[in-house]
């Protein structure tokens, strides 16, 4: 019933759009490899269509067209409904962080004749996937004075590469018998950045080549690292995968790809009946927790904000009502069926690449343990929803119950008392530095975002 493969149904009208969508989404996701890329390139572009920042206005009325920034890692995008905010409004929440390499805080030092910057990993990585392969470093450097220095090296043609070196198999045999989780330790994921001395320079001199370097080009103290935000991230762009170009390959499809589809659906959906929505977050992948996760009250901060523009006279009541009249899909991404790891999965309970967007009526773990179990009625709305729109959709569970887990931002927002399910695109090889998607399930996604939106 719901694994219909969604190629079937293309004309050529349709692949040219479902073409021309993936290679936005590709540009989107090779330059935003962090949640401050995300958000400025979001903004960039919602400014554009012309959307002002929600603390220059003074009051709201419909069809406005307004964005809010938190901290510069969290976006809401509004489009502003016919109906009073506190009827609900349809949100589609995404989160914008995905599994990376952090640089700790006093991370820089030499050992014999190299010079290394001392890592900590973000999230639910596979710690070997990362050695060996082209490395960037994406941020920002926080001067005491105020000024802050974006950083981006590695993804310019003409810009140098870093490298997580590993031992050549020669000499690997005890490392070799160790199991997958302790063939690299956290500890040794430091990355290899120089080698070179500084002339005349007895102690430390490829260190002291590196500060000089960084004086120079930036202007940056050693002791600026302290207040840096630097993330380790794999070079370069995303690329059709397949002789076919069905797929896209790239680094952070989860769970970008449903931020960009979200986005995209709001800022295309136009005026509703309802306010809609799009909230890009941050710290999912480590618990959606702090001042820029989920768990924040920045998104209900800011509805207030909203309600009190429409009426000029909040009150709690008014906010309380909007979070519990609300639909959610909490957009995020699922793991999609590999056939090299076909024991994983439950086959009938299992969403395919090609086969539309994916609804996961529970995450959790085991028993459902974490999770936002949606109730009936609410799937069979989306249900409705996505038919009534020719909408390619399945559903599916995180691998076998014994098996499989994880979680999303969903429960946070069910806790508001508002109807969340998850919705999102099937993802191979997730988390990996390099993940799976296929085209097909970006656009369909987004198609049913829009269909969402409009109609929830």
């Amino acid at each position: 019933m719901f694994k219909k493969n969604a190629w079937n149904k293309y004309n050529e009208k349709d692949l040219k759009k479902l073409t021309d969508f993936c290679e936005d989404y590709k540009e989107f996701i090779s330059v935003c490899k962090t949640e401050r890329e995300c958000v400025n390139y979001s903004v960039e572009l919602i400014e554009k269509l012309g959307f002002k920042n929600i603390n220059t206005l003074k009051s709201i009325k419909p069809g406005d067209k307004i964005y809010a920034v938190n901290k510069g890692k969290n976006i809401c995008v509004f489009v502003i409904g016919d109906e009073p905010i506190s009827n609900g409004i349809n949100i589609l929440g995404a989160h914008i962080d995905s599994p990376r390499i952090d640089v700790k805080q006093n991370p820089l030092y030499e050992s014999e004749g190299f010079a290394y910057l001392d890592l900590h990993y973000y999230g639910g990585i596979i710690k070997y996937q990362w050695v060996t392969i082209r490395l960037a470093i994406h941020g920002v450097l926080c001067k005491k004075n105020g000024e802050i220095i974006n950083v981006n090296i590695g993804e310019n043609e003409n810009d140098p590469v870093f490298v997580i070196t590993d031992l050549l198999p020669h000499l690997g045999a005890d490392k070799l018998s160790k199991t997958g989780n302790k063939v690299v330790e956290g500890e040794d994921l430091d990355l290899t950045i120089a080698s070179m001395p500084l002339k005349d320079s007895d102690k430390e001199a490829v260190k002291k080549n590196v500060l000089k370097l960084l004086k120079d080009k930036y202007d940056i103290e050693e002791d600026d690292f302290v207040s840096a935000e630097l993330e380790i991230v794999p070079e370069g762009k995303a690329r059709d995968l397949g002789i076919d170009r069905s797929m896209i390959l790239g680094y952070g499809h989860d769970d970008r790809v449903c931020a960009y589809t979200s986005l995209r659906a709001v800022l295309d959906a136009g005026k509703c009946k309802k306010t809609i929505c799009a909230y890009l977050v941050d710290k999912e992948e480590i618990g959606s927790v702090g001042a820029t996760g989920a768990h924040s009250l920045w998104f209900q901060n800011t509805l207030a904000e909203l309600i009190n523009l429409e009426n000029n006279n909040y009150n709690d009541l008014l906010l309380r009502r909007a979070l519990s009249n609300s639909s959610m899909l909490s957009s995020d991404v699922s793991a999609g069926f590999d056939p090299l790891y076909s024991n994983v999965f439950e086959k009938k309970n299992a969403c395919f690449l090609g086969h539309g967007i994916t609804f996961n009526k529970y995450t959790g773990a085991r028993g459902k343990s974490g999770c936002n179990d949606a109730m009936p009625e609410y799937m069979a709305k989306i249900r409705k929803i996505m038919d009534d729109n020719n909408v390619n959709y399945q559903t599916a569970e995180l691998g076998k119950v014994d098996i499989g887990g994880g979680g999303t931002i969903a429960y946070i927002m069910g806790n508001q008392n508002m109807n969340v399910i998850d919705a999102g695109v099937p993802v191979m090889s997730m988390h990996a530095p390099q993940e799976v998607v296929s085209k097909a399930d970006v656009y369909e996604a987004y198609l049913g975002y829009v269909a969402f939106v409009k109609e929830a």
